[in-house]
């Protein structure tokens, strides 16, 4: 199966948060209610500048992926 390389996603648990699941290296599970960042991959300390610099990119990645599901939503509505 391929997967999409942004998942929007949300939980009636949760009924505030809206979570973007990011399904390639380095994955990732960002909750955009409070930016919190769940990863779902293990790195070596001399990995840190390295994912400091992607962190930043992908959740830019991210935000844009959301605006965009979001403007299709209400085109659709």
């Amino acid at each position: 199966m391929e997967l999409p390389k942004f998942i929007l996603g949300d939980n009636t648990d949760m009924p505030d948060a809206i979570f973007i699941v990011h399904t390639e290296f380095p994955r990732f599970v960002i909750n955009l209610e409070n930016d919190e960042i769940e990863w779902l991959e293990t790195f070596d300390t001399n990995e840190e500048d390295e994912l400091l610099d992607e962190t930043e990119r992908l959740i830019n990645q991210a935000s844009d992926f959301y605006d965009r599901e979001v403007s299709r939503y209400n085109e659709q509505s």
